[in-house]
C-alpha cells in the first residue's frame, strides 16, 4: 500500500469515526437515530461504488494511453533502425 493510500485510508477512516461519535452523542431518539445510521451509511456507500467505479475508468484510461505510448515508442524506434540500416 503506498503512502498516498496509507493517508486517504486514515481519513476516511477517521471521518467515519467522527460521524459515528457524533451520532451516538446527538440527542435524538433511537429510531431517528438508526434511520440517520442507515442513511448515512447506505449514502455512503452508494458514493463509494461511485468512487471505485470511476477510479477502475481512470486506470483504464492510463491503460489506454500507456499502451499507445508504447505503441508510438516502438514505432519512432523501428523507423528509427531502418533509417540506419
Amino acid at each position: 500500500m503506498t503512502k498516498k493510500s496509507k493517508i486517504i485510508l486514515g481519513i476516511v477512516g477517521a471521518a467515519a469515526a467522527g460521524v459515528v461519535v457524533g451520532l451516538l452523542l446527538a440527542p435524538e431518539k433511537g429510531t431517528e437515530l438508526r434511520r440517520n445510521i442507515q442513511n448515512t451509511t447506505g449514502s455512503w456507500a452508494d458514493h463509494l461504488a461511485d468512487m471505485f467505479t470511476n477510479a477502475k475508468g481512470e486506470v483504464e484510461n492510463l491503460r489506454k494511453k500507456g499502451s499507445r505510448a508504447a505503441d508510438d515508442a516502438a514505432s519512432k524506434f523501428n523507423s528509427t533502425k531502418e533509417s540506419y540500416s
